[in-house]
């Protein structure tokens, strides 16, 4: 499989002290098939708690669109995204959720995570009057 990694550039963290969640949306995202050639369309949710970098959002555009010549299984092109976002960003957290347009018939949605060794995440948060 190609080296897709070298498109994605980062930046550091501004608020390292502090977790919260980047959730990015990829609304247009597009591979083949692996066996028909035929275009699949997928949107992509990703979802991190930064350490120290983050991912810049033109670099995260051509990442994945440098998909859309390969012939991928579905379970293979969610799980590569994220282990070159795990690789790169070393995230205290990250959720790669991949949901297939229907290809005979069936949907596909793929859903992979990744927590660094240490990392727990804080119980939500429970305000007076909320049940």
């Amino acid at each position: 499989m190609p080296d897709h990694a070298h498109y994605l550039d980062t930046f550091e963290n501004p608020q390292p002290g502090h977790d919260y969640t980047v959730r990015l949306q990829i609304q247009e995202f597009t591979c083949l098939c692996p066996l028909t050639g035929q275009p699949d369309f997928a949107r992509f949710l990703v979802e991190y708690v930064p350490d120290r970098l983050c991912v810049e959002l033109k670099s995260l555009k051509l990442y994945m669109s440098s998909f859309r010549d390969e012939g991928l299984f579905h379970e293979a092109i969610t799980n590569q995204i994220l282990s070159d976002f795990a690789a790169l960003l070393k995230p205290r957290f990250l959720r790669v959720t991949a949901d297939f347009n229907i290809r005979g018939g069936i949907c596909t949605q793929v859903a992979v995570e990744h927590r660094k060794e240490g990392w727990q995440c804080a119980g939500p948060v429970v305000l007076p009057g909320e049940t």
